[in-house]
């Protein structure tokens, strides 16, 4: 019997090429992707990883059931949720990345886009939210995966103002500055000062009819005296502000391109601090057009411009360039090599409910150190759209860690972009196996440092070492609504490497000189060796 040939038409062809085509570029893309958890239980809002390698993942209150019940005997009671009052369902969930185990936290008022910062002691400060969150102070201090810890509601302090779309940074002496909220065109801190709120005109100046003065990007820029200038960016527009005397004391030029915060979702990060620690460069890149959040219009094409700026200059300008894809709802984390990593978000639309389509799966890599035209890199493309409240963290062993993605009011798994539950770890090209002959690992480092110490780090690496290995610090920020607030990467001064006789290489480090540049607290203590780094360690750096 003569074997039958299937016969295809020419379209069918051209569909088969087309599909092989785009297998074999997505293989050739740097970047691996892996799913870690099939269901953590809650979709994300908010992430923050610990210096015990767990992560903090944390969504709202009043948002029904989700998917992970608290334990026995451990539920909410609040008579004006609308959607739950009796509420046995955890809104907040502690990951393990050493066991890929999740375990129920619980807290007791409405956490819905609020924000927070680690403190100089390696608690979590969680501040405002809506309804009864409004005014609250939350803390969660981290401990070892075999202890139990949770959140804390304080009961002896509240905010001055309600918070809702506010943005936390650190500051040098180890207080927290809280910066705006929808309606709060005001500054306060954690711990309490006397003078209680104080008034920001500038956020006032740039609120327009859709807002786009919500979750500020604030960066903490590095000074002579230490004292810690912020950039205060919201709108199109930016400032230098002296959170001291409550005073602007530069106004930047306006960013072309449309407006940047949320609801427009663009997002932001500083990049590396380094050399003298004298200068600070500011990224903001993406965001919807303007009028498109309360046009409603989901199939605006989001804009692909970054604005790059030095806001240590004395007369800085920013420096446009386009990426690859508009994107909204995107984020930016610093990789411990001192580049970016941009990822998650949509195309087209804005922030809000079932406001954004045409999700952007490919990641972008941006190369600050590159000419113009050369600096995006398109990386392999993931298969989980993550638009609004999603989040990307840097992890210890330099993985990105990819969770939520809610764009619905209530959690609703039967749609175009479901709810999700499933995280996600992204591995940049520095991961892959043929640069693990290249990859260090710290066997020595202290546990706590002082500002300007001098110290040593000792590392091993399987080949002989060629050239300088950075020892680089990151933060662990809070991440939510596409940007991380605290967000930072130093590269230390270090001395070329010396071997120490026993197969290890002494790395003589400086310690940064202030808190400007490192404020208090813990970080992330890399070793790059040839753009490829070690698993890190956790260092704290006090007075």
């Amino acid at each position: 019997m003569a074997e039958l040939v299937p016969y295809y038409t020419p379209g069918i062809v051209l569909v088969l090429q087309t599909i092989l085509l785009f297998s074999i570029a997505r293989a050739d893309l740097p970047g691996t992707w892996e799913l870690i958890v099939q269901d953590a239980g809650i979709a994300s809002m908010h992430t923050a990883v610990t210096r015990f390698n767990t992560v903090i993942l944390l969504d709202r209150t009043n948002i029904g059931p989700s998917r992970k019940a608290l334990d026995r005997h451990r539920c909410r009671r609040d008579p004006k949720d609308a959607a739950l009052k009796h509420d046995c369902y955890a809104h907040s969930v502690l990951f393990d990345l050493g066991t890929n185990q999740i375990r129920p936290l619980m807290i007791q008022t409405d956490t819905w886009c609020s924000s927070g910062q680690f403190l100089s002691d390696g608690s979590l400060l969680q501040t405002g939210g809506d309804k009864d969150g409004f005014k609250k102070i939350r803390k969660f201090e981290p401990c070892d995966p075999n202890e139990m810890c949770d959140w804390v509601e304080l009961q002896d302090t509240e905010l001055i103002t309600g918070r809702w779309y506010a943005t936390n940074q650190i500051l040098p002496d180890g207080s927290v500055i809280i910066v705006g909220g929808r309606g709060t065109n005001t500054v306060e801190y954690y711990p309490p000062r006397q003078n209680g709120a104080v008034p920001f005109q500038f956020l006032a100046d740039v609120e327009d009819k859709q807002m786009d003065n919500l979750y500020p990007y604030v960066h903490l820029l590095p000074d002579d005296d230490g004292g810690g200038n912020l950039f205060v960016f919201a709108n199109s527009r930016a400032v230098k502000y002296d959170h001291r005397i409550n005073t602007v004391v530069k106004e930047y030029p306006p960013l072309e391109g449309g407006p940047r915060n949320y609801p427009s979702g663009g997002s932001s990060a500083m990049l590396a601090i380094q050399g003298d620690f004298t200068t600070a460069e500011i990224l903001i890149c993406g965001g919807a057009q303007s009028g498109a959040f309360t046009a409603r219009a989901i199939d605006a094409p989001a804009h692909g411009t970054c604005g790059r700026i030095v806001a240590t200059a004395a007369d800085p300008v920013w420096v446009t360039e386009e990426m690859p894809f508009g994107r909204i709802m995107g984020d930016m984390v610093n990789l411990p090599t001192g580049e970016i990593l941009i990822i998650n978000g949509a195309q087209a639309g804005s922030q809000g409910f079932e406001m954004g389509s045409d999700p952007c799966l490919y990641p972008l890599l941006y190369r600050p150190d590159q000419p113009i035209g050369l600096r995006f890199m398109t990386l392999n493309p993931g298969t989980v759209p993550r638009m609004y409240h999603s989040t990307a963290n840097l992890l210890p062993d330099g993985r990105i860690l990819l969770a939520g993605s809610n764009p619905h009011y209530f959690y609703k798994f039967n749609a175009e972009f479901p709810t999700e539950l499933r995280i996600e770890a992204f591995s940049p090209e520095y991961l892959s196996p043929d640069r693990a002959n290249l990859r260090p690992e710290i066997r020595e480092i202290p546990q706590i440092v002082r500002y300007g110490e001098v110290f040593d780090v000792f590392v091993t690496v399987p080949l002989p070492v060629v050239e300088i290995i950075q020892i680089n610090w990151g933060s662990a920020p809070f991440a939510t609504h596409s940007f991380s607030q605290g967000q930072r990467l130093v590269k230390l001064t270090v001395a070329p490497s010396v071997p120490d006789g026993v197969g290890r290489y002494r790395i003589q480090c400086t310690a940064p000189p202030n808190g400007a540049v490192s404020p208090p607290g813990y970080y992330m203590a890399f070793a790059v060796n040839q753009g490829v780094p070690s698993i890190a360690r956790w260092i704290r750096i006090v007075s």
